[in-house]
C-alpha cells in the first residue's frame, strides 16, 4: 500500500477496510486480513500526520491531557498524585498556585517533563 496523500484516497482505504471486515472474522481470508492489516496502517499514518494536536502549553493543559490519555476522572488522579480533590480542582481552575509536592507528584506519577513543569508552575 502506497502512502496517502488526500482525503479521497483516504475515503476510498475506509470503504475498503469496511467492506472487507463486512465479510466477518470467519469469512476473511488470510490474505485479506493482509490487507486489512496494510490499509489499515496506512489510514493510521495518515490521520496521524492530518489530524495533529497541539501539545498543551499550560500545568492544567497538560494534566487534563494526563487524565485522558490515562482515562482518569479527577478524582482518581488527586488519589494517584496523593491529593484532596479540592486541591486538584483549585490548581486546575487557576485558584492554587500548585507547591513543590504537587509538582513533584506530577513529575513522578504521570511522568511529566521536568523543564515543563518548571516553566508553567
Amino acid at each position: 500500500m502506497d502512502k496517502i496523500n488526500k482525503d479521497a484516497d483516504y475515503n476510498n482505504v475506509m470503504a475498503k477496510i469496511n467492506s472487507l471486515m463486512a465479510k466477518g472474522s470467519k469469512n476473511v481470508t488470510p490474505k485479506e486480513l493482509a490487507e486489512i492489516r496494510e490499509l489499515a496502517l496506512a489510514a493510521q499514518q495518515y490521520e496521524q500526520n492530518k489530524y495533529v494536536i497541539e501539545a498543551p502549553t499550560t500545568l492544567a493543559g497538560m494534566i487534563e491531557m494526563k487524565m485522558y490519555e490515562l482515562k482518569l476522572k479527577q478524582k482518581d488522579l488527586a488519589e494517584k498524585l496523593h491529593i484532596s480533590n479540592a486541591k486538584l480542582s483549585l490548581i486546575l481552575n487557576g485558584k492554587q498556585k500548585p507547591d513543590v509536592e504537587f509538582l513533584k507528584s506530577v513529575y513522578n506519577e504521570l511522568h511529566v517533563d521536568a523543564d515543563f513543569l518548571l516553566q508553567h508552575a
